[in-house]
This record gives structure tokens, C-alpha cells and sequence, in this order.
């Protein structure tokens, strides 16, 4: 499921932060703004178990490097990541 994403003026959202907050535990994602740019975002909290931590994501990764043989083609890799 994609999750929906908004975009809000750092004035509005302070403004109307309990509103935000209710979408916010329903799912949706806000981008909050200062003067047009970006510059936060405000997402569902989740449980930081949930997440996997750095050291873990670097043993799979290097499970996965030593399983591969060979050359690795990354450009082709990227390019056909692009293509989907």
C-alpha cells in the first residue's frame, strides 16, 4: 500500500497541528515547508524495534556481496532498475 503523502506551510502546520497529527496516525506523511522549500517531515511513529539496526544491515549486506561470483555490471544494474 503507498502511503499518501502531503505537503504544508510550517505556518499551517502549526496552526492546525492536532489536524495533521490525526492524519499523521492514520498513515499520511506531511512535508512540512519554510517559504516553498522543504525542510521536514513528519511521519507515523513506529516502534524502533521494528527497524533493523546498522550493524545488521551491514552483515546481510556482506552476505550478499560474498554470495555474488564474478564481475558485477552496477551501471547496468541501475539502469535496469530504471526501467521499472
Amino acid at each position: 500500500m503507498k502511503t499518501k503523502q502531503k505537503s504544508i506551510g510550517s505556518f499551517d502546520a502549526k496552526t492546525h497541528l492536532a489536524r495533521v497529527l490525526d492524519e499523521v496516525q492514520r498513515g499520511v506523511e506531511f512535508i512540512i515547508t519554510k517559504r516553498g522549500k522543504p525542510v521536514a517531515k513528519i511521519v507515523k511513529y513506529t516502534d524502533l524495534n521494528e527497524h533493523i539496526e546498522l550493524p545488521e544491515i551491514i552483515r546481510q549486506f556482506d552476505k550478499i556481496r560474498n554470495s555474488v561470483k564474478g564481475k558485477v555490471d552496477i551501471k547496468g544494474y541501475i539502469a535496469e532498475g530504471r526501467k521499472h
